[in-house]
């Protein structure tokens, strides 16, 4: 679950974490309202779950209270890769003399939480890591004792010289990490940290996002989620049994199995092709599960063929090959579909799927062969 930045901002304040002030607005009006008493300078803020507002527009310095109506007039309604702006974040804009980027996120193979800086702040850290990957430190984190003041401390003075700085940014670290720990969190990020002109620390942008399967204990995190159609499906999939999450490719895949998904994505890519989604029936032998699940791959404009790919153990075949030919005759679709059916049931699911017309193989491979073949007509 994803957050916007105002809302991470909020868990900020909470933790002590020093923000500066902000309003949000979901109209012109409301701008005019939140800058009418300020005097300084402020920043109006396109709040979606995107990045690069900056780049796309979304982020300008208002130099006076008239700039920054211009501002939101333009801001509001604005398209940032897919999402509409329909609310801005007003806040109160800050000398800076530095940017710097702060982050935690999972790391499987250290089984800790990594504590990510650099003094490239202020710039997407997916390109940091792209070009150079070397002004990135990297910490993990021991789950039994967490951040400690000296290991804190230690961090900060990679990037901070004055030791002023460096308790101001020791204790913010600590304190990302603690938020972090309590909300459940998979990504806390400060991008950017600064240091003004009057050598003091700020997070002046946050973004967060949460572990689904612990949304059950963090009910005011729950009660934050601004789902985009995206996320709509994906939790409309999981209320009917199935595991979905949506990517950018053209072949939708439909797997019983975590490990089988991955890997007929895997065999997608292999063959120069792209997956649509990862998208796991699971275990069981309900027709229905079927129909829901060719319901919402081919609600994805983008896939321009479908690749069904079931190994039977408790999940019979013949049942997924009846919930496909009902599927098929509830929705009017011409994507191409191919079909791998091996184990229970699978010559009975074959025989009936054959009947249909649809193209059936006997192994992975071929499936994702003709599947790029089919989406690529």
């Amino acid at each position: 679950m994803k957050i916007h930045e105002y809302q991470a901002r909020q868990i900020f304040r909470e933790y002590g974490i020093p923000v500066p002030d902000d309003k949000l607005c979901h109209s012109v009006k409301e701008v005019e309202e939140a800058v009418a008493n300020k005097n300084g300078m402020t920043v109006i803020k396109a709040q979606v779950l995107a990045g690069g507002r900056g780049k796309a527009g979304g982020v300008k310095l208002a130099k006076t209270k008239s700039e920054a109506v211009e501002h939101a007039k333009k801001i509001l309604g604005m398209d940032i890769k897919g999402y509409t702006v329909e609310k801005v974040l007003v806040t109160d804009a800050v000398d800076i003399k530095k940017e710097f980027y702060v982050g935690l996120i999972n790391d499987r193979n250290t089984k800790s939480v990594i504590l990510m800086v650099s003094a490239e702040g202020g710039v997407e850290i997916e390109e940091v890591a792209k070009t150079n990957p070397e002004k990135i430190i990297k910490y993990p984190i021991d789950p039994l004792t967490g951040l400690l003041d000296y290991e804190a401390r230690n961090i900060a003075m990679k990037l901070f010289g004055d030791i002023k700085l460096v308790r101001q940014a020791a204790s913010i670290f600590q304190k990302l990490y603690k938020l972090y720990v309590a909300t459940d969190s998979t990504l806390a990020e400060i991008n950017p940290l600064i240091v003004n002109t009057e050598d003091q620390i700020w997070a002046i942008d946050g973004k967060m996002n949460f572990d689904d399967n612990a949304l059950f204990r963090q009910p005011e995190i729950l009660a934050m989620r601004e789902p985009d159609e995206d996320e709509l499906k994906e939790i409309d999939a999981h209320e009917k049994g199935l595991s979905y999450i949506k990517l950018d490719g053209t072949i939708g895949c439909m797997v019983n199995g975590a490990g089988l998904a991955m890997a007929t994505m895997d065999m997608i890519k292999l063959y120069g092709g792209s997956p649509a989604n990862f998208l796991d029936i699971g275990g069981s032998s309900n027709p229905q599960k079927v129909v829901d699940a060719m319901n919402i791959l081919l609600s994805d404009k983008n896939v321009k063929a479908v690749m069904i790919n079931i190994f039977g153990g408790i999940t019979r075949c013949d049942d997924v090959a009846r919930g496909l030919i009902k599927a098929l005759k509830i929705i009017n679709t011409d994507v191409p579909i191919v079909v791998r059916l091996s184990g229970t049931n699978a010559t009975e699911g074959l025989a009936m799927i054959e009947q249909t017309g649809l193209p059936t193989v006997k192994t992975m491979s071929e499936a994702a062969k003709k599947a790029i073949e089919l989406s690529n007509r």
